[in-house]
This record gives C-alpha cells, sequence and structure tokens, in this order.
C-alpha cells in the first residue's frame, strides 16, 4: 500500500514517528494524482507548488517539535471555499478568474494545524446539483465506474477521497451535498449541526442550510478533522459559542445503551431493493452491538423536498445578487448601458440549474406568493424539526436511514428530469431543514460493485454520539477496506 491509501490517523502517526517526511508524503499524493486525476477530474485546480512548499514547512515544525494536529496531511478544499491567493471558481463561469484575498475560517484552522491544501475539488456550479455534472468545467467521474456519477454537490471531494488523491476533504451541504456523494462514492462524509463549523469564507447558497463538514476515509478521520474545523467564529453569526468535545475518545464506546430510530417514512416506495437490504443490515449490525431498534414516525418527511425546493432557491436567489458583473467575477462584453450588462453578464455566467433556482426562488418570495409559498414553507420547516424534537424527547439516541435511494447512476440519466434528480437527496433533506447532524457511512455494494451509504442523524450538537455509533459500525464491518481500481 502505497502512501497516498493511508488514512489521515496513520499518516499523522508516520509522520511523528518519522517512518516519512511530509515531502514524500505530499509527492506521494501528487503523483498519483497526475496519474489518475485525468480520468477522474476530482480537482478545479491542483497547487502543487504550494502544496511542496507547506509540506517542507511541516517538515521543520516536526524537526522544531512545534507540528500542529494535522501537520503535513495533504487535504483538498471544495471549491466554493475561500483560499487565499488561489482561485475559487464554484465550478461557475461567473467566477472562473476570481482569486480571494483572504481564507476561510475552515480552511485557516486546517493551515493553522500544519495542513497541506493540494488544491481545489470539482462541484455542482455553485453547489447546486446532486450528481457534479453542473460544474460548468465538465463533470467529475465516481471512481467506482468511471461512466456513473460522483453525487453532488461535493462530488470532487467524495471522488478525491474515494481515488486516494487527498487523504480527506472538505465539503458543503445545503441539502444532502456531503453525504449523498460520500455514499455514492464509498466514503465517510459528516454534515455537522448548523451552527457547530464556521460558514465564515464560505460562498453561500442557502444560508439557513449551508454547512461545511469533513469527507474521509474513516469515522477516526471525520472526527480528527472535525476537532480542528469545530468551534466558535466571532466572524459567523450563526455559529454557536459551545465547547468542542473529544470526538476521539468517543470511538471507544461502542453502541451499547443507545436507543436508535427507525423511521418508516424513509423505506417507503422509491427505495432500491438493495439499498433497503444493505441498510437493514447495518441496523441488525447495530442490534447485535447492543443498540436497540426503536420503530418511528417522521411523519412531516413527505414534505421535505416540497420544503427545501422553496427555501434554498429562494435564499440562492437573494444570496447570488451579487453577482451582476460590477465589482468581480465575470461580465458581459458588448454592452453599451448598465441594466443590458446585467442581463447579459448573468445569462452567460450562470449555468441552466443555477438560473433555474434563480427563478424558481425569486418566484417563491415575489409580490403575492410569499405568503402562498416562502411562509408556508417556514412554517412546514418547523413541523419537520418538530419531528426531531419528538422523537429525541422519546428517548430516541440516533435514526437510522439510508443515505441515498440508489447507488451511483449514469451520466445523463437524470439530467433531462430536474425532479427526478432532486429525489437523489430525499433522505438527506430533513437533517439540513432541522439543523441536525448527520453521518454517512459505507454499508455494502450493490450487484454491480457500487458503494450503499448508511446515514445516521443525531440531536442537535450530538457529534459525539454518531462518531460513536459510525465507528463502532464501521469497524464491525470491512466495506471501508475496499477501494476502487484506477
Amino acid at each position: 500500500m502505497g502512501l497516498q491509501s493511508l488514512t489521515i490517523f496513520d499518516a499523522v502517526k508516520g509522520l511523528r514517528e518519522k517512518k516519512f517526511s511530509a515531502v514524500e508524503l505530499c509527492r506521494a499524493l501528487l503523483e498519483r494524482i497526475e496519474a489518475v486525476e485525468p480520468r477522474v477530474h476530482a480537482y478545479m485546480t491542483v497547487d502543487r507548488e504550494g502544496a511542496l512548499v507547506a509540506a517542507a514547512a511541516a517538515d521543520k515544525a516536526y524537526a522544531e517539535g512545534s507540528a500542529g494536529r494535522l501537520c503535513g496531511v495533504p487535504l483538498a478544499i471544495k471549491d466554493n471555499l475561500s483560499t487565499k491567493g488561489l482561485r475559487t471558481t464554484c465550478s461557475s463561469k461567473m467566477l472562473e478568474d476570481y482569486v480571494p484575498p483572504f481564507d476561510a475560517t475552515v480552511v485557516a484552522r486546517l493551515k493553522a494545524e500544519g495542513s497541506v491544501l493540494l488544491g481545489k475539488t470539482n462541484l455542482d456550479e455553485f453547489a447546486m446539483g446532486s450528481s457534479t455534472e453542473n460544474s460548468a468545467f465538465g463533470p467529475t467521474k465516481n471512481p467506482w465506474d468511471l461512466g456513473t456519477v460522483p453525487g453532488g454537490s461535493s462530488g470532487g471531494s467524495a471522488a478525491a477521497v474515494a481515488a486516494d488523491l487527498c487523504l480527506g476533504s472538505l465539503g458543503s451541504d445545503t441539502g444532502g451535498s456531503i453525504r449523498q456523494p460520500a455514499a455514492l462514492c464509498g466514503v465517510v462524509g459528516l454534515k455537522p449541526t448548523y451552527g457547530r463549523v464556521s460558514r465564515y469564507g464560505l460562498v453561500a447558497f442557502a444560508s439557513s442550510l449551508d454547512q461545511v463538514g469533513p469527507i474521509t476515509k474513516t469515522v477516526r478521520d471525520a472526527a480528527l478533522l472535525s476537532a480542528v474545523l469545530d468551534g466558535y467564529d466571532p466572524m459567523d453569526s450563526t455559529c454557536v459559542d459551545q465547547a468542542v468535545p473529544d470526538y476521539q475518545a468517543a470511538l471507544g464506546q461502542g453502541v451499547q445503551g443507545l436507543r436508535i430510530g427507525l423511521p418508516k417514512e424513509y423505506f417507503a416506495e422509491g427505495l432500491e431493493p438493495e439499498v433497503r437490504v444493505a441498510v437493514m443490515a447495518a441496523v441488525t449490525r447495530l442490534e447485535k452491538l447492543g443498540a436497540t431498534i426503536v420503530p418511528l414516525s417522521l411523519p412531516n418527511t413527505a414534505h421535505c423536498l416540497s420544503v427545501y425546493y422553496l427555501l434554498a432557491p429562494a435564499e440562492a436567489s437573494s444570496n447570488l445578487a451579487r453577482y451582476d458583473g460590477v465589482r468581480y467575477g465575470f461580465r458581459a462584453e458588448g454592452v453599451s448601458s448598465l441594466v443590458p450588462m446585467y442581463m447579459k453578464t448573468r445569462a452567460q455566467g450562470f449555468g441552466p440549474e443555477v438560473k433555474r433556482r434563480i427563478m424558481l426562488g425569486t418566484h417563491a418570495l415575489s409580490s403575492g406568493y410569499y405568503d402562498a409559498y416562502y411562509l408556508k414553507a417556514q412554517k412546514v420547516r418547523t413541523l419537520i424539526k418538530g419531528d426531531f424534537d419528538r422523537a429525541w424527547e422519546q428517548g430516541v439516541d440516533l435514526i437510522a436511514t439510508p443515505t441515498a435511494p440508489a447507488p451511483a447512476f449514469a451520466f445523463g440519466a437524470k439530467t433531462a428530469d430536474p425532479l427526478t434528480m432532486y429525489l437523489s437527496d430525499i433522505f438527506t433533506l430533513s437533517a439540513n431543514l432541522a439543523g441536525v447532524p448527520a453521518i454517512s457511512v459505507p454499508c455494502g455494494y450493490s450487484s454491480k460493485g457500487l458503494p450503499i451509504g448508511l446515514q445516521l442523524l443525531g440531536r442537535a450538537f450530538g457529534e459525539v454520539d454518531l462518531f460513536r455509533a459510525a465507528h463502532a459500525y464501521e469497524t464491525s464491518e470491512a466495506w471501508g477496506q475496499k477501494k476502487p481500481v484506477l
């Protein structure tokens, strides 16, 4: 096994024990990227020179005894997180040449701990999509089958981890954009509690739903990254000032005494039989490990899709109004006055899916429709959160569901029907609407050898229980140890 196949935990251990240097580790990843990236297209930008400089600095820190918690670990960043001096495109023509003058808080925290940032990963344009087919610069391919999608919108981040093109990555999750691609690519993906991680420097899609989180090879690695990413940031008014628990200490506690709810609404029509079988086998395994499985109903689940596709586009309509060609980003040519410049810039700069969601959101917020659509959706969102609150009040600690209704699908299979594409996130939307944390872990493979994910949802700021249960399940099975052949 080459250095590029290491977990973050093993890489840190090897670096501290001087089994290899940070530069050697970085070069192994860069060689892997050079060999595999042309087929996968996980990256928008690879910062080879910057990564080698950071790796050399990491080796110096180890020699001086000043190494941080992630010193020398090669990571990738979703290309909607600001990186100082390194372009941040959101996979959109609108920001193709934009170079931020500052780092997002999560990026700054990784750098402060000595991480080596390899580059920026591909995504659906402005994080709007479930397959990474909406990138203005071409789709990312699933390492398990290059003819299938990696999921989205953090498809590049998930594919990079699965293909050993980085040891871990950051994604953003607005309606499942970390967990769904993690499931389709056979890796671990965590959406933290809303307010647990700073959004400062994340290019906004839907501000009441967006969260930044890790995509990794193991649950332990997700816990290691979370320990660095989590915590209060005064630059983000939604970030909660709450102590970060010792996630590593929770990993060995097992699931004995945990009550895990099994909501009937997540096992209804539309779930592929192979996914159902794999997820139920995982639930059975958790029960054998000591958890108590509790039948559960979350009756407002049926409204999640409708609520999400009113609220998220409405917020996107507002957030994306700033891209008008005036101050930064793409500007259309051949116009002589302001209003035509606005119109032509946005028409040329945004792709079809972004335009669709802006129009949906603008309509939902418009005079005469605000109460009927946006306001009503907010009220139903409260009902959805109430379902989860009642589950916790009944003594349920976690909730187990499929992450996605089906394994990875072929390119083009759903692009002609937006609703069919939107249904790819049917099981992940509720966590964002309710603000609760959720994690996806591999739990099997389809008959075609494509990964299947188990989703666990927890109480607000209950990441400790998520890590505890996900790690117990992961270490009792060998699903996550299998690698795609490239």
